[in-house]
């Protein structure tokens, strides 16, 4: 190596260290050095893991700027740039981060569902309600998929594990914050029976809940509940948990503490991570 430059490098050394680098850079950077390097920025291994997460896809936004300045692209969007790295993936992407914020709707979704069919990582973007019953189709597409992320629980979250549960052979971790009622844990126990990483952060869950949780998920190994109300780690749910290999449940408090008496809650009780 001593005494070569860089764009004399092999080019399986250079989709090596492409392969790390952010989406941005992958697009705007990369590839503008010079012949060699985008060569290598375009092989599909550079692009196995889409993560949108933090874009910033207003017209304002330094990314847009750059986007304009870089590509010549009159209107940047989220849509353009999935499609941009969808197609360079060529199939083969195995996570995908859709941007928490503005950017991404479910014409997006629907687009990835059939444009990355081997996804086994998927952090939904936030839908409107009434886009919530089309997600328990979109992700039963997914047949490889082993972790699902949603800002909160969706209405059609019943179906959606059905949906799992017939399509998703190897799914094992879900994350996810709302109102944890019973037909929901009677949903993740019987038909994600296989489920070892679960995480309820930020949710409203009653201790019964909880423990029907830790008593029915017999195969689960990493228990997330931080932030909750509705229990507090007492000598019997720490005696439940005591056989997972890790149970965060930190900050989290009775739901009588903050003068819930139900087992309902205010369905805007859901906390942005």
């Amino acid at each position: 190596m001593e005494g070569r430059r860089w764009e004399e490098m092999e080019e399986d050394c250079l989709v090596n260290i492409f392969r790390r680098l952010s989406l941005v850079d992958l697009t705007v950077a990369a590839p503008l050095v010079c012949r060699s390097w985008r060569k290598a920025s375009l092989d599909p291994l550079c692009w196995s893991v889409l993560d949108f997460r933090g874009m910033d896809f207003m017209p304002w936004s330094d990314l847009c700027k750059t986007l304009v300045a870089r590509l010549s692209v009159r209107r940047p969007s989220f849509t353009g740039l999935l499609k941009l790295a969808a197609a360079r993936s060529k199939g083969t992407a195995r996570e995908i981060r859709f941007p928490r914020v503005f950017g991404a709707s479910l014409q997006d979704l629907v687009y990835a569902s059939d444009a990355c069919p081997r996804l086994k990582v998927v952090v939904l973007p936030s839908l409107l309600s009434a886009e919530e019953p089309h997600i328990p189709e979109l992700v039963g597409k997914w047949k490889e998929l082993e972790r699902l992320e949603m800002e909160s629980k969706p209405s059609s979250f019943l179906e959606l594990v059905k949906q799992i549960s017939l399509n998703c052979k190897r799914f094992s971790g879900l994350a996810m914050s709302g109102s944890i009622k019973i037909e929901d844990v009677s949903a993740i126990v019987d038909y994600l029976p296989r489920i070892k990483n679960l995480c309820l952060h930020d949710s409203y869950l009653p201790k019964e809940k909880l423990l029907a949780i830790l008593s029915g998920s017999r195969e689960l190994e990493k228990l997330i509940v931080t932030n909750c109300i509705g229990f507090e780690a007492d000598e019997e749910i720490l005696h439940k948990a005591s056989g997972l290999e890790a149970f965060e449940y930190e900050g989290s408090k009775l739901a009588v503490d903050l003068g819930y008496e139900t087992d309902e809650c205010d369905p805007l009780y859901v906390h942005v991570v």
